[in-house]
């Protein structure tokens, strides 16, 4: 069954395409008779190809290209694989199709080398993905929907040719992105499901209290499948793929229950439970309403990311106030990344959406007339034939480069603001929401 992942790939570009492209993985057996007895064959790489470079120079073909560009950068090429199930496919075949998958993914503006390892059990393919495309110089900006689009196309011409496809692999939100998070020093949603669900039990004795626990802090729990969710989730997580199946929870249920001393436990610690309500508080302190979709132009933005670290430095602060959410406790480790961008806004006098759309515009204008000027000095380094000329226009382009540096800055810094004062509104609503629900349960007591 075929299933992929990509990565970016530091340092030299060189280490990554000889590991791909080492003959003892890319050749088998029969290859290797057929290429020792044939005299015309002056390359042993059977299963290695190049799309938009040749598979003798790929390394100066990738090179060039960034030379041409004047493009640095910390990632110097994107690695990829394709891996297929064990006996389901030939050597040719699994080449044919990672050499297809390649041309349909990266071909009309990158340069790949596309290689079959046959040292596992698994044939599987290796692609490298120069950093700089060969058509416009552009940087490859990998975001997380270039990778579920490469795990797409690989499975439509798997089954194209009648291979069998992993649906569900971790890697479209599973272990590997799990991985990037936790390097991060971030936690998961189930990273963060798994320390409420532990906590829950330790001041629990019946399964009653276990569930009114876990929806006094945010999780909706369906019971005849033993999977939580909370507000905000796209799916549901089996508490069994955590480690607590049903045996489990009803023997921490149990040994509580039995257990002399879980009054004075809980009296000692009492369990989570809201006693005041900060966001809600807040909105009302501020005359501000989230009852608008944060696309509107004339939303706050400032203001949004205001309260979240107003509410989560509260919480922080004071036990008797407790945030509901789960995804805003987590944001609570980002609080700095949040008072960073609130204080950008500030220091450029920015407020309304519109206005941090229009500076975003603005920095994109900015940056492409110097994009524009790098482009003509590069044009004029080509045709120049005096050493001495093109030397002096080298400085120059290095010097708009140089220039380009913080207005590229900046326009990454505002559209990282655009980025996280949504996601900043989005979990202000949820949490009004179990705000609501919890004030409600409240007075209906």
């Amino acid at each position: 069954m075929a299933t992929t992942g990509f990565w970016p790939v530091k340092g030299r570009l060189k280490d990554i395409i000889d590991y791909t492209e080492n003959p003892e993985k890319t050749t088998d057996l029969a290859s290797t008779i057929d290429y020792a007895t044939d005299s015309e064959k002056t390359d042993n790489r059977v299963f290695v190809s190049g799309v938009n470079c040749s598979k003798f120079t790929a390394l100066q073909d990738m090179i060039m290209v960034k030379k041409k560009f004047g493009e640095k950068g910390k990632n110097i090429a994107y690695h990829g694989y394709q891996s297929f199930a064990e006996g389901e496919i030939t050597p040719a075949e699994a080449h044919e199709i990672g050499v297809e998958t390649a041309r349909r993914v990266w071909g009309d503006r990158f340069q790949v080398i596309v290689t079959t390892h046959l040292n596992t059990e698994n044939i599987h393919n290796h692609f490298v993905v120069n950093s700089v495309s060969f058509k416009d110089g552009k940087k490859f900006r990998n975001q997380i929907g270039d990778r579920h689009e490469l795990r797409k196309i690989s499975d439509e011409i798997c089954k194209e040719h009648g291979k069998s496809v992993l649906e569900g692999a971790p890697f479209y939100g599973g272990e590997k992105d799990d991985y990037w998070v936790h390097q991060t020093g971030r936690k998961t949603h189930r990273d963060i499901l798994k320390e409420d669900i532990e906590y829950c039990l330790q001041y629990s004795k019946t399964p009653d209290t276990f569930i009114m626990q876990l929806k006094g802090l945010g999780y909706e729990l369906d019971e005849s499948r033993m999977s939580v969710k909370a507000k905000g989730w796209k799916k549901a997580i089996r508490l069994k793929s955590l480690g607590f199946d049903t045996n489990f929870i009803n023997d921490c249920l149990e040994k509580n229950y039995y257990d002399d001393n879980f009054w004075l436990k809980w009296n000692d610690h009492l369990p989570k439970k809201p006693k005041y309500f900060p966001l809600e508080s807040e909105l009302r302190r501020l005359e501000f309403s989230l009852d608008h979709a944060y696309k509107t132009e004339t939303i706050l933005v400032d203001t949004v990311l205001y309260i979240l670290i107003s509410i989560i430095t509260i919480a922080m602060k004071t036990a008797d106030w407790m945030l509901l959410s789960p995804d805003i406790r987590a944001a609570a480790r980002d609080v700095k990344d949040y008072v960073h961008f609130y204080n950008v806004l500030k220091d450029n006098n920015i407020h309304t959406r519109q206005e941090l759309l229009t500076e975003i515009s603005s920095a994109k204008a900015e940056l492409k007339l110097f994009e524009d000027r790098r482009d003509k000095i590069s044009n004029k380094i080509r045709r120049a034939t005096d050493f001495d000329k093109k030397q002096e226009y080298k400085e120059l382009r290095k010097d708009i480069s140089r220039q380009m540096k913080p207005i590229r800055e900046r326009l990454r810094t505002l559209q990282k603001i655009d980025e996280k004062a949504e996601i900043a509104y989005g979990l202000l609503r949820t949490e009004h929401r179990l705000e609501k629900d919890a004030i409600r349960r409240e007075r209906n007591k």
